[in-house]
């Protein structure tokens, strides 16, 4: 049987190429660039809260580092390095052949060095830390939104969430929809190259993970603001609208999770300047509101309807200790 050392040395020791000493000793060294800050982020992964116990390895591999690059992105920062830390019932080769291969796809393609991590005996668990460089002082933040800001999105939100209560059987998608909504949930893409061009565009940004209203929200409490957002102005896949006029579509539209989408702010000035940007990125940015004084110091998200009525919401956002 093989030995973690030798799981590890198989399957998840890499060259690198902007890292003094990577993996195989007690610690990796790595040097971040003259005028640069380092930005850090970590994920854990557990079977049956964050992905369903049939999820397809390669895809599992990709996700767990695509949702620590979607951090990167809402900061601005350029990925470098990651660690990977794994809990494994068992070994099962087949797995981790398949595993570490979406994992180093998806590595590869944004330069990202894996420098280090774990394995251990244990229920299935993925831990993954990232870390980027980004300039002094350019670091996107929450707590950047001004009054009157416009607040953007990019790509379509809602559709993982979607294929999650389709896997629930909460509700049923056509083949179309579930093939769309399934890549969505298993293969996101983090806005890398987008959160870079923001850099010098943007007040302030995040990475939608929990839900639209709920992570809006965040940069609403994070920048002393309320949020205003048009339900009519949210950008919807051909599978969210046949859903959004229903309660369950509309909950995944407005607060479902897994986009990992990129919402942030900027000012009315710069619209030009956004739009540029979604099209040399080939990125689709949809203006879906604005940031304003918050009502009686309440510091909160409301959506409104086509006549400018809040909507009752039920649900703002996933948390893993809210029920």
């Amino acid at each position: 049987m093989s030995s973690e050392f030798n799981l590890i040395k198989k399957y998840f020791t890499h060259p690198t190429s902007h890292t003094r000493l990577g993996v195989g000793d007690d610690a990796a060294l790595v040097k971040v660039r003259d005028g640069h800050v380092m930005a850090i982020s970590v994920d854990l992964l557990i079977q049956g809260q964050h992905f369903f116990p049939d999820a397809e390895p390669g895809s599992l591999g990709y996700k767990s580092l695509a949702v620590n690059l979607s951090d990167m992105a809402a900061m601005g920062a350029r990925p470098r390095w990651a660690t990977l830390a794994l809990s494994l019932p068992h070994v099962d080769e087949v797995w981790l052949k398949a595993f570490s291969r979406g994992f180093m796809q998806l590595a590869r393609h944004h330069g990202v060095d894996l420098i280090g991590g774990d394995t251990t005996r244990g229920p299935l668990s993925i831990c993954v830390q990232i870390m980027g460089e980004v300039l002094l002082g350019k670091a996107l933040r929450r707590s950047g939104a001004k009054v009157l800001d416009d607040i953007w999105v990019s790509g379509f939100v809602g559709d993982a969430a979607l294929a999650v209560a389709a896997k629930k059987k909460k509700l049923t998608l056509t083949p179309t929809q579930w093939s769309s909504c399934e890549k969505r949930l298993d293969r996101p893409t983090p806005r890398v190259s987008l959160g870079l061009a923001l850099q010098s565009i943007a007040h302030s940004a995040i990475d939608v993970s929990d839900g639209l209203v709920g992570d809006l929200q965040h940069i609403c409490e994070a920048s002393g603001l309320a949020a205003v957002v048009e339900l009519e102005c949210l950008p919807q896949s051909s599978a969210m609208r046949c859903w959004s006029g229903k309660a369950l579509g509309l909950q995944a539209l407005l607060s479902g999770g897994d986009d990992y989408e990129l919402c942030f702010t900027a000012p009315v000035s710069r619209r030009a300047a956004v739009r540029r940007v979604g099209q040399k990125e080939k990125v689709p940015l949809t203006r879906i509101g604005r940031m304003i004084s918050p009502p009686l110091g309440v510091c909160a998200v409301a959506v409104t309807d086509q006549e400018g009525i809040p909507i009752a919401l039920k649900r703002r956002g996933f948390d893993h200790f809210d029920h």
